[in-house]
Order: C-alpha cells, then structure tokens, then sequence
C-alpha cells in the first residue's frame, strides 16, 4: 500500500511563472496533478519575478505562490534565486525542494535541505551547433552543478538517463525515470459542432498531417515538406517561427506548394486540441528530444503518429506508431504515402496507441512523484 504523509515541497517555480511553452508546461501539469492526488502536501512556488507573469493558480488548494521580500531580493532576482532563497526555505520549513527545470540554488545540501532535480535533456551538448558557446557553458555548469548537488535526479526519459550518465558521470542509481504526461485538454473527446467550427475558422482541409512544434532546425519539420513534394498531402504545422521558416518558405514559393503547406499561430490550447483530433496523421520528425510531447498529445488525441527512430522519441511513441529516418525525405514519404492511403492501418495505430499512452497519465505520474519525494526524505535522514 502506498505511504502516505504530508510533505511540504519547495519548488523552483520560475518557468511556472513566465514560460507559456514546454518547460512551463511541465511544471504547471507537475503541480497541478500533485495537487490532485496528493492535497495533503503543501506545494510553495518560489517566484523571483513578480511583474509580467502567468497566471497559474489553484483555488482552495494548499499551492502558494512566494515571491523575493525585501528591496534587495527584489531587485537582484537571480542572487535570491541562486542563494538568498536558502532564508526562505528555511522559514517555511520544506521537507524537500525540487529544481524543476535542471537547476538548484547553492547550499542545500549545506543547510540541510534534501533536493531533486528534474533534467529534460542535454541537446545543447548533444547538437552544440544549435546553441552559442556562452549558452553551452551556461547550461553545462548549471546542469552539472545540480546533477552532483541533488539528492536524486529526475530524467524525463532512458534516454536522458543514459546522457546524464555519460555527460556528468553520475551513478546510476541516482537517477530515476519518471515520464511526462500532458494537458487535459488533449484527453477530451470534442464535439462535433466545435470541430467543424474550428476547421472552418482555420480554413482546415478535411484531411491534413499536422506538425507542432517551435519551427527551428532541430524539429527537422523541412523534411517533411520536401517529402511531400509531387503528392497531394496537405501539411498544417503550428508553432513559433524561427529563422529556419524562412528557409521552408522559400523552398515553398520555389515549387508552388504555399497552397500545400500552411502555418498557424496564435492557436488557443482547446483549439490546438481540436486539431489533433481533426488531423488524419500526426507527424513529428525531430533529430532529438529529451521527450516529445506533441506525441504523447496526439496519441491521447486519438491521431495516428509517424515520428523519428532516434532518441527517446520511441519511448513516447510506443510500438504501434510509425517510425521513420528522419534525415530521409524518401523514407518519410514511403512512410506517410502508406498510412495516407489505408484507413484501416491508421485506425489500428490510434486505438493501439491510445491505449499505451495511458502509461503517462496524470494519476501514474503524480503517485511515481510523491513516492519518489518520500524515498528520497527516508533515505538521507
């Protein structure tokens, strides 16, 4: 039976705050589903920034948020965020704080103070062309820094696992694989009327593939337009212009396919989550990830996934979904031409996928998080 004591747990609250994308996403989704299962515990969010910031709150819950006190804290946000913090957590007696996005202020472990530390990935030492020296070296000694200072580590996948290991050459023993889930969002079934409202808002075809994700370099989505190049597979890809998008948008214009390929933005959650269920094939042809979860949203969409045979993106994707060399426009366009064409297969694939995505819902994540918050107070008391 699974043991239960009220904790009070610290978090590194900054991206829950003032990040509206993946490493807020993550956080918010992480209180919000401990506060769930678990409304015993105590949940303090230490925020350095005040102004220009998310709303995030839960009503009648034992989540707080705790800002800087003081002119001076205030003022020098990152010297409270990095050390002046240890007062406060003191003060409000934590049992455990938990650094949500692969950083952990100075001398926990000094003032006693047990510590996790969640790490998503290491794509800046994995594929160092994508990031400036200085950022590299940023991330590397922050990254390092935690990874020997926690208590344990979280990775958000075997394959960050095995990169904390090989980058940081910390024992294995201290890193425990707990999985993200998603949104409630994606896990609705909508109902017709507002499916065929938002189609007709976006002008969406009546079969497409979709694609999201920041439009940048790594995500590789450029592939798939070429893969589609001399076929009739209309591609919907949402998400954040980078430099790289200008790149598509040429090759676009250069072969007469800006009909074919269309870009939204400003796309609310419960509408995005009515496009995946709109979408015939989802398709998310990453180089690496540290998870991917557009592909966990799309299986509990109920959409069929085609994605990379690289990283920990099978992990996500499970063993009915597609699986293509994402470097190979040729392979992509076999792949996707096979799934276009066969209804049956693409049934199949989202009622086999929908049914392994339930591994990342939101009561196995929440009951492996609080389990691992206790074993970590039992054993360094």
């Amino acid at each position: 039976m699974e043991e239960k004591k009220k904790i009070t747990i610290g978090y590194e609250a900054k991206r829950i705050f003032h990040n509206s994308t993946g490493l807020g996403n993550y956080s918010r989704d992480l209180i919000r589903i401990l506060n769930q299962f678990y409304p015993e515990n105590h949940y303090l969010l230490y925020n350095p920034k005040i102004k220009k910031k998310i709303n995030f709150s839960i009503e009648n819950s034992n989540v707080e948020e705790k800002t800087p006190i003081g002119f001076i804290n205030t003022f020098f946000k990152n010297f409270w965020r990095q050390n002046a913090i240890i007062s406060d957590l003191q003060r409000d007696k934590i049992d455990i704080f938990h650094g949500l996005s692969g950083e952990l202020p100075f001398k926990l472990s000094q003032n006693n103070i047990k510590s996790v530390v969640t790490i998503h990935d290491l794509i800046f030492l994995k594929f160092p062309q994508f990031y400036s020296w200085f950022d590299r070296k940023i991330h590397f000694y922050k990254f390092k820094k935690a990874a020997i200072q926690a208590n344990h580590i979280i990775a958000i996948s075997e394959q960050t696992k095995k990169d904390i290991i090989d980058y940081f050459k910390v024992d294995p023993n201290k890193i425990s694989v707990l999985y993200q889930g998603c949104s409630d969002a994606f896990k609705k079934e909508y109902p017709t009327e507002l499916k065929e409202k938002v189609a007709t808002k976006h002008n969406l075809p009546k079969e497409f593939i979709l694609n999201v994700g920041t439009i940048e370099e790594r995500k590789n989505i450029f592939e798939v337009v070429k893969a589609i190049k001399n076929t009739e597979i209309p591609l919907i890809i949402i998400g954040k212009k980078t430099k790289y998008s200008d790149t598509i948008e040429a090759y676009l214009k250069e072969h007469n396919m800006k009909n074919q390929v269309r870009f939204l933005s400003g796309i609310s959650l419960e509408e995005l989550a009515v496009i995946y269920q709109l979408a015939t094939i989802f398709v998310y042809p990453s180089l690496y990830e540290g998870f991917g979860i557009p592909i966990i949203e799309a299986l509990f969409s109920k959409t069929p996934v085609i994605t990379s045979n690289v990283s920990c993106l099978p992990e996500a994707g499970g063993p009915d979904s597609a699986y293509i060399n994402p470097k190979n426009s040729q392979d992509i366009k076999e792949t996707l031409l096979s799934l276009w064409n066969n209804v049956e297969k693409r049934k199949d694939m989202a009622e086999k996928g929908h049914i392994f995505v339930q591994k990342f819902n939101d009561e196995n994540i929440a009951h492996q998080m609080n389990n691992l918050y206790l074993k970590v107070l039992k054993e360094t008391k």
